[in-house]
């Protein structure tokens, strides 16, 4: 029968089920090359297999470094069986078929994630053989099965018994895409450690590779995507080094339904604009906006002071925490009419994720997810955040900057009061996670009224103002970006609104301050845009 597996290289760093999986192929009557560690751990076990240097009549040198790279390996993985030129080859110098090549790599990404980790100790973690006779396998997939991951094992057994010792033509296809994935998925991570070295160590200025390479794990298949219309799949990105940073990627689902699409979208969203706070915050948002976010001296107060801001908007929104979620959090959210289709935290208490999770309406629907302790510090500047556009991507360094009283200018005859510039300095942290055109409205560290995504400013304020209420007299606001007329603040000032930020930067600056000193009202600058769009 064509494409029986004969013959075998093994050679393996992850040893996760191996010794059952080679003893059962020794047991078909397929002869087993190895190397280094791996025929050691198999010998041990009692298990008959040949040392690939025996093949290769040429010892391993190097402490290992060069042990498969030769003709008597490669040729017998990348030879064509329907090639009499290619089995001519092979007979005169002697070169033996190889049918499977079960290969996984040494764990760079594992290695350079540690703290302290050399540059000598990761390029040690840098495996060539292995790539290389996984690519060799996965090219000649026509004949040769190929296997990564040790999940994959059961699989070609199965396969094997059911077809007298063959691999179909399928599962070798399968198993060559899942190949080439892994090995570039490999070089794209030694790929970007390497170029975040250069940075580090000053070698060069330019925070943007030649080329850029994303590459991530499949987590899950999207019930569907934005729309049910559209189809979705979650990817988890691979970490290059350092800290790895609390995410919704790498968060644990403590509760709920399986996540959807724009849960996602809008965990992330909500987490982000968490990460700008040290003490207890919470933000509530929809449609990838906050409609609610509020400090306070408790997590509960905050919450309950979030909710506030939009309780309409409030019902199926996405929360983020700070802190714990505690019993009177999950109390408060449990209470009246609230729901909430997902919320993120650094974890949740047992007693409230007993209540969130035995509720009705709540315990089978909403989404808990745990991600452990964050705050501004946590954020990793080093990572570049990209967007895809048809028929390529941009990459740009995060928005990290947050303005604290040093960076904000009084540009009119009033200067804001202590509480006032509380208030604009929080509105700001807001209002940068607000897709623009943006403004905030807050009363002290309280958001009223967002306005989000309108095409003129004066309208995102006019919404602003709608969204707060009678609140809004006494209050402040930020905006994202300038005025571009005096129209906005006149709006802002005629509700009730008492200060102002922006960053300025308008031709018309200068009427925009006007228009603040005619009402008494003061405003400060910045100097820094946060458009989000």
């Amino acid at each position: 029968m064509e494409n029986q597996v004969r013959r075998a290289l093994v050679s393996v760093y992850d040893k996760t089920g191996l010794e059952g999986f080679v003893r059962l192929l020794v047991q078909r009557g397929v002869e087993v090359l190895s190397t280094g560690g791996t025929y050691k751990a198999l010998r041990a076990a009692g298990i008959a297999v040949r040392e690939v240097s025996e093949v290769t009549q040429f010892p391993e040198i190097m402490h290992g470094r060069v042990k498969t790279l030769h003709p008597r390996v490669h040729g017998g993985i990348l030879a064509r069986r329907d090639d009499p030129s290619h089995l001519g080859a092979m007979k005169e110098h002697g070169i033996g078929a190889i049918d499977l090549v079960v290969v996984n790599l040494y764990p760079f990404e594992a290695t350079v994630a540690k703290e302290g980790v050399t540059r000598d100790e990761a390029v040690e973690q840098i495996d060539i053989g292995g790539p290389s006779m996984v690519r060799s396998a996965a090219k000649n997939h026509a004949f040769v099965g190929v296997v990564v991951d040790p999940a994959d094992y059961g699989r070609v057994l199965a396969d094997l018994e059911a077809n007298q010792g063959a691999l179909t033509a399928a599962l070798r296809r399968e198993l060559a895409v899942k190949a080439f994935t892994t090995t570039s998925r490999y070089d794209a991570a030694i790929s970007s450690w390497l170029f975040r070295q250069e940075l580090a160590d000053g070698r060069t200025a330019d925070l943007f590779p030649e080329a850029a390479v994303i590459s991530g794990s499949k987590v899950g298949t999207l019930r569907y995507g934005e729309n049910p219309h559209q189809s979705a799949a979650f990817y988890r990105t691979r970490h290059a080094g350092g800290p790895v940073e609390p995410s919704v990627a790498g968060a644990e689902l403590l509760g709920g339904k399986q996540l959807s699409y724009n849960n996602l979208v809008d965990l992330d969203a909500a987490l982000a604009l968490a990460k700008e706070f040290d003490g207890p915050f919470v933000a509530v948002t929809k449609h990838n906006n906050p409609c609610g976010a509020a400090a306070a001296a408790t997590i509960a107060a905050a919450l309950e002071k979030a909710w506030a801001g939009d309780p309409i908007s409030a019902f199926g929104s996405v929360l983020a925490f700070t802190r714990t979620l505690d019993l009177a959090s999950a109390q408060f959210l449990v209470s009246g009419n609230r729901f909430v289709e997902a919320i993120i935290a650094p974890a949740f208490d047992d007693e409230a994720l007993e209540l969130l999770t035995q509720k009705p309406k709540w315990g089978k629907s909403v989404r808990l997810l745990a991600c452990g302790p964050f705050g501004p510090s946590s954020r990793r500047e080093s990572d570049l955040e990209w967007k895809q556009i048809v028929g390529g991507f941009l990459l740009q360094t995060r928005d990290l900057k947050a303005e604290g009283e040093a960076d904000c200018k009084v540009v009119t005859r009033t200067a804001p009061t202590a509480a006032q510039l509380e208030g604009l300095i929080f509105a700001n942290r807001i209002a940068k996670h607000v897709k623009s055109n943006a403004i905030a409205i807050a009363a002290g560290t309280e958001i009223l009224g967002v306005g989000a995504g309108q095409m003129s400013r004066v309208d995102s304020v006019r919404l602003a103002v709608h969204k707060s209420g009678e609140r809004v007299r006494g209050s402040v606001l930020a905006s994202d970006a300038f005025f571009p007329f005096p129209d906005g603040v006149e709006a802002a000032i005629a509700a009730g609104v008492t200060a102002i930020l922006q960053p300025g930067g308008s031709v018309r600056d200068a009427e925009v301050i006007a228009a603040c000193d005619k009402a008494g009202v003061p405003m400060v600058f910045t100097s820094s845009r946060h458009f989000r769009h």
